[in-house]
């Protein structure tokens, strides 16, 4: 394609959004206080979505597995096709794909592969990264983000990349920055993963630790944040050497601008985060949690095991503004009870004396209530307790929802559970009934209409084993979590979805419900008459 017509389509790309930002899905969990809520629905409400108005309409079959939550943005001028609604996708083979979200056609606007044969690059295989968690293999875990403002589409992949007979294979990750309109790279992209830190901790070399793309896994989601894009890292299975790593880089650039090691002392303090996001405030201060390994910043060390971290980026990059870490550290990291292992959650501004508040949880079955103005450090030391403290059922592998002063929670081995935001407090108010979710239980989603016409929507997935099973979709009242409103193993002939990967997210978008599974996603909404 010519040089002038691929500039003049990046720069239009921007003008080609023709609804407004609510009706967005640009981001996982809908915002980037990642409070899993979609405010702009105005077809599914608690009245139709049953087994009779409401099941699956028909599916998106890709290439892989799709573990990353699917996108949404409306109005897209799409070049040759005209305008569609689009629904990006992307893959464990490496693959984004931008579909018509109504499925008109089915076959896809365009698709970036960033793994062929002919090439000689590849995702990387279960065997190589030496965990069967993701399989049969690893490429785009993480949720991408998208930039209205520019029309890019930012997604990290995963490669391996043959280097001759010689030298074998090279093991590479990279930004890419993707044209919303075509799935052209832009920027000069893509730019690949580097960095190193000061250091001493496991794989360092004279006094350095480097970023490794063959252990480093990155499962949170992208985060753009003031014309920055986020990445974190953890790794796969705990094989080792590995640190927790957040990278920055200039969303119009791909210049890296930031860097921060979690452990680069020692190792661990992987950024997981049950594939939920980091989350961020308005004032662009960046919030994360670690799992396992040694802490030892209470004794002017570096290192930030099972703590909740409190970033921000300025002249001289990323640098820890505060932290919270539970006094229980030692015993949590000891039981591999990763703080970790969920991913935060802001609320809006509260009355009383602690406005700012961030919910947290991880494999310590503790729902930790903060105040993120001042997260307290090491309680062992400052004995600054939480604001509050849950007990709940097992791990919380995932994070909370919130919608119209409620927390919507479903740990391991529980049911879904309302929380009700009163005074600054969280007080339970309805449980689900039925039979409890398994491991790892469920992140929420919240569609409504504003205030109104809430619903929630959850994943039953599969559990850490790896038994196959199909995934199942759940729907229940959001005034009322008591009342289940739909499952899809209620007419399962029609609305089963295909095999269910484990801490999938549903994206819900203009009256359908997208949810990705074993190389497909499943689309449900309002069934035609007589169906």
């Amino acid at each position: 394609m010519p040089t002038k017509l691929l500039t003049a389509l990046f720069i239009t790309s921007a003008l080609l959004v023709s609804q407004p930002a609510s009706a967005q899905v640009t981001t996982s969990q809908y915002d980037n206080a990642r409070t899993g809520a979609y405010l702009a629905e105005k077809t599914l409400k608690p009245r139709n979505v049953n087994a009779r108005q409401f099941g699956k309409l028909f599916t998106f079959p890709v290439d892989g597995d799709v573990y990353a939550q699917p996108l949404y943005v409306p109005g897209v001028e799409v070049p040759g096709q005209g305008k569609h609604n689009v629904l990006y996708i992307a893959t464990e083979n490496d693959t984004v794909y931008a579909f018509d979200a109504e499925g008109n056609p089915r076959t896809p606007l365009w698709q970036a592969s960033f793994a062929t044969a002919k090439s000689g690059i590849a995702p990387l295989s279960e065997d190589i990264v030496q965990c069967p968690f993701i399989a049969p293999v690893v490429g785009i875990t993480s949720t991408p983000v998208i930039d209205l403002k520019s029309g890019t589409l930012y997604v990290l992949a995963r490669t391996r990349e043959r280097a001759g007979n010689i030298h074998g294979e090279n093991f590479v990750q990279r930004l890419h920055a993707l044209a919303i309109t075509t799935g052209v790279e832009k920027f000069g992209g893509p730019v690949e993963i580097k960095a190193s830190v000061p250091g001493t901790g496991a794989g360092s070399s004279n006094g350095s630790v480097a970023f490794d793309p063959l252990r480093e896994n990155p499962r949170a989601a992208l985060l753009l944040v003031n014309n920055f894009v986020y990445l974190t890292w953890a790794s796969s299975c705990d094989v080792g050497p590995y640190h927790g790593w957040v990278l920055a880089y200039d969303a119009e650039t791909l210049k890296q601008t930031g860097v921060f090691n979690t452990s680069p002392d020692a190792d661990q303090s992987g950024i997981w985060a049950g594939d939920t996001g980091p989350a961020a405030d308005r004032n662009g201060n960046i919030f994360v949690a670690t799992g396992n390994g040694k802490f030892d910043a209470d004794s002017k060390g570096h290192d930030y095991g099972d703590s909740l971290l409190k970033l921000d980026l300025g002249p001289d990059g990323l640098a820890l503004r505060d932290y919270f870490t539970p006094a229980d550290q030692e015993q949590l990291n000891a039981s591999d009870a990763d703080l970790g292992s969920g991913g935060p959650v802001l609320l809006p501004d509260q009355p009383g004396p602690h406005p700012h508040l961030l919910l947290i949880g991880g494999k310590g079955a503790t729902i930790y209530l903060l105040d993120r103005d001042r997260l307290g450090n090491y309680q062992k030391i400052t004995h600054m307790d939480p604001v509050q403290t849950i007990p709940a059922a097992s791990d919380i592998l995932g994070a909370m929802g919130y919608w119209n002063q409620n927390v919507y929670f479903l740990g391991s081995h529980d049911v879904l559970r309302d929380f009700a935001l009163e005074n600054g407090q969280l007080v339970l108010k309805a449980t689900a009934h039925g039979p409890k979710f398994t491991d790892p239980g469920a992140t929420p989603t919240i569609s409504a209409d504003g205030a109104k016409n809430g619903i929630v929507w959850v994943i039953e997935t599969k559990t850490w084993d790896g038994r196959n099973r199909p995934a199942v979709l759940h729907a229940y009242d959001a005034t009322d979590v008591s009342k289940e409103l739909y499952n899809t193993e209620e007419n399962g002939a029609r609305d089963r979805p295909a095999t269910a990967l484990r801490f999938t997210i549903p994206a819900v978008a203009n009256g359908r419900v997208y949810i990705g599974t074993k190389n497909q996603v499943a689309v449900y909404g309002i069934l035609p008459a007589g169906k």
